[in-house]
């Protein structure tokens, strides 16, 4: 098991300007680092890469789909195409930095209804996009995660089951679920039960309180959590996704309207703490 911070916290774009961040993450005893791959070119993410190394951390990223133009869903071929693409231009990025996982909604633009759920076209298209790219993403051993959001941010996939699903019909050892622990406080009856019934399905994992803040701090059930994740034999990484309003666009998005910590450096600082020990507790 590895422990890694989302960079989000503070940018939608690593650039020179964060590698102080990534020096404090280390420091504190963070493994690594997941960093958002939404612009930029491969020779950017391979200058971060290096900053990485040098600090000792690992990797994982994220990214989603932009818009139409690139949206798996779509019954237009040349958006699905635009989607491959997309996904490609991330995985090489992925690769760039060296990242085990690139995570994320990657399946359709947020917040986009259709006033219903996804059709099985949408989900056969959708799912030919997806072992495309991980075609791509198994030649660049990077895993991809599909993360399942809540009903306010997608109608694509909205609950473990879903994902899981949606996942064995993709069928590539490349594709998993991304398993996020705020969209599953929103969506499941049972989000502890939801994650020892499809274990097998995650391959990623995001430790996320339920009102976006410092892990510990809110109600979910963070020691059933960890103890179905270990029973059930999962040894990946467990990021913590924390939100808060210093990016306006990101705050916006994630409709972040108010403070959920005193400080950004309390959130990492007492987060890593708070998930090894629940983690070594749930042993």
């Amino acid at each position: 098991m590895k422990v890694g911070f989302n960079m989000l916290l503070w940018t939608t774009h690593v650039t020179d300007a964060d590698l102080p961040n990534l020096e404090s993450i280390k420091k504190v005893g963070f493994d690594g680092v997941e960093i958002p791959v939404f612009e930029g070119q491969v020779e950017h993410f391979k200058k971060i890469g290096r900053a990485l190394k040098d600090n000792g951390l690992g990797c994982t990223t994220v990214t989603v789909i932009p818009d139409e133009d690139h949206n798996p869903v779509s019954p237009d071929a040349a958006h699905r195409k635009g989607a491959v693409d997309y996904l490609k231009w991330a995985i090489d990025c992925s690769e760039a930095l060296d990242s085990d996982c690139l995570c994320g909604p990657i399946y359709q633009p947020l917040g986009v209804f259709t006033g219903q759920g996804p059709t099985e076209q949408e989900k056969s298209r959708a799912a030919e996009v997806h072992r495309q790219a991980a075609e791509f993403a198994a030649k660049a051993n990077v895993d991809l995660g599909v993360e399942f959001l809540n009903r306010f941010e997608c109608y694509f996939l909205n609950t473990m089951k879903d994902a899981a699903e949606y996942v064995k019909r993709v069928n590539h050892p490349s594709v998993g679920v991304l398993f996020d622990t705020f969209h599953a406080n929103i969506e499941e009856q049972d989000p502890v039960g939801a994650i020892s019934a499809n274990v097998d399905s995650i391959n990623h994992f995001h430790v996320s309180e339920n009102d976006r803040g410092t892990p510990g701090k809110g109600h979910v059930d963070w020691a059933g959590t960890f103890k179905a994740l270990r029973s059930g034999g999962y040894d990946k990484w467990l990021v913590i996704e924390a939100f808060g309003r210093a990016l306006p666009d990101l705050a916006a998005a994630t409709r972040v309207w108010r403070d959920f910590f005193p400080s950004r450096e309390s959130v990492y600082t007492e987060g890593v703490k708070f998930v090894r020990d629940q983690w070594q507790a749930a042993s």
